[in-house]
């Protein structure tokens, strides 16, 4: 009798042994398939402001590969008010009735993350606007710390990425190519802007100077 139990307990170690190594062998497949999977590339800078609405800035790559950077053949223009935006002046220009009413400064994007040239309408408007650190999920909400500032006015999309005007918390860096396609404001002269445009509003941007009328 304690030989058939002897045996028996012999076979349970035996089938709890076979079982593990089955399963140990089971999850080094599948971290080697992980491992060799391509992994997602995460944003820049997305912008949350509720679940339903979310904007998310160009990812990790050159823009290239979403968009031409230089459109041909634009499209009349047919609002009486329309932006321009001179690359090489660093300046927005909001003309009306072909009439110069207001020049702000700006930042482009830098080497690489060149602003897309073309022409380009207000696709999205924003006043307040949350950003989430695209690495650690962290939550900046509205105010003096937040990158974008007090507000977006987006033009560019891929479909899922924007780009657009918005404020900075570091407005010494305004006039100079340091974006990631964006065009970066002071928090008063965007918001100005916010309040002199409408979704559809043309927006323009050209890389040589913009020749007075």
């Amino acid at each position: 009798m304690r030989q058939l139990k002897t045996k028996s307990q012999s076979l349970t170690k035996r089938l709890m042994l076979a079982t593990s190594s089955i399963l140990m062998f089971l999850l080094s497949v599948q971290q080697l398939s992980q491992a060799s999977s391509p992994q997602p590339v995460n944003p820049i800078i997305p912008i949350k402001v509720s679940a339903d609405n979310a904007v998310r800035l160009p990812p990790l790559g050159s823009l290239e590969n979403y968009i031409p950077l230089h459109q041909v053949e634009p499209a009349p223009i047919t609002q009486s008010k329309y932006l321009v935006i001179s690359l090489s002046d660093r300046q927005v220009h909001l003309y009306e009735n072909e009439e110069l009413k207001i020049s702000y400064p700006i930042a482009i994007g830098k080497e690489g993350w060149e602003t897309p040239t073309g022409q380009f309408n207000v696709l999205q408007m924003l006043a307040n606007p949350y950003w989430e650190h695209p690495w650690t999920g962290e939550i900046v909400p509205p105010g003096e710390d937040n990158p974008l500032g007090t507000r977006w006015i987006g033009f560019w999309t891929d479909g899922t990425n924007f780009i657009g005007f918005h404020g900075t918390p570091n407005e010494d860096l305004v006039g100079q190519a340091v974006s990631h396609g964006c065009i970066r404001m002071k928090n008063d002269d965007v918001v100005a802007l916010f309040e002199q445009v409408e979704i559809g509003t043309t927006v323009i941007v050209k890389n040589e100077p913009i020749a007075e009328k």
